[in-house]
């Protein structure tokens, strides 16, 4: 399931204007976290934003291919298709897939020093208790 919300994030976070995408952004390790560290709930939510987007290029670029499978062109258009879907409930479903592509990429180093930011501190181990 995590190649399938990697993929979807990959291609909704590109690089672009001179900065990183998502791919560049430590991806696989903060969606091992994600997933361990969100409720069960949140993560069914986001593996099944990602099926959708996988499984609807037929509706949004009519191909009748998994978005993974689709050349990057198609690929581009089909995630901007989703984002400005006229259904609301789709429009949503993207939105958390979102995310966790917003918290990854916002939260990364590289992308922070690119809009003169410094880096945050790692997490804590433990609950802070002052």
């Amino acid at each position: 399931m995590r190649f399938l919300v990697r993929t979807a994030l990959v291609a909704l976070y590109p690089r672009a204007h001179g900065l990183p995408g998502l791919e560049d952004c430590d991806l696989d390790d903060f969606l091992r976290r994600f997933a361990r560290e969100s409720s069960a709930l949140l993560w069914l939510g986001v593996v099944a934003a990602a099926l959708l987007f996988h499984l609807s290029p037929l509706f949004t670029v009519l191909v009748p291919l998994p978005a993974f499978l689709l050349p990057a062109s198609l690929r581009d258009r089909h995630a901007n298709a989703m984002t400005y879907a006229p259904f609301y409930l789709v429009r949503q479903a993207i939105f958390l897939l979102k995310l966790p592509g917003g918290l990854c990429w916002g939260t990364h180093p590289t992308v922070r020093a690119r809009f003169a930011l410094s880096a945050y501190e790692p997490d804590p181990d433990g609950v802070r208790v002052s």
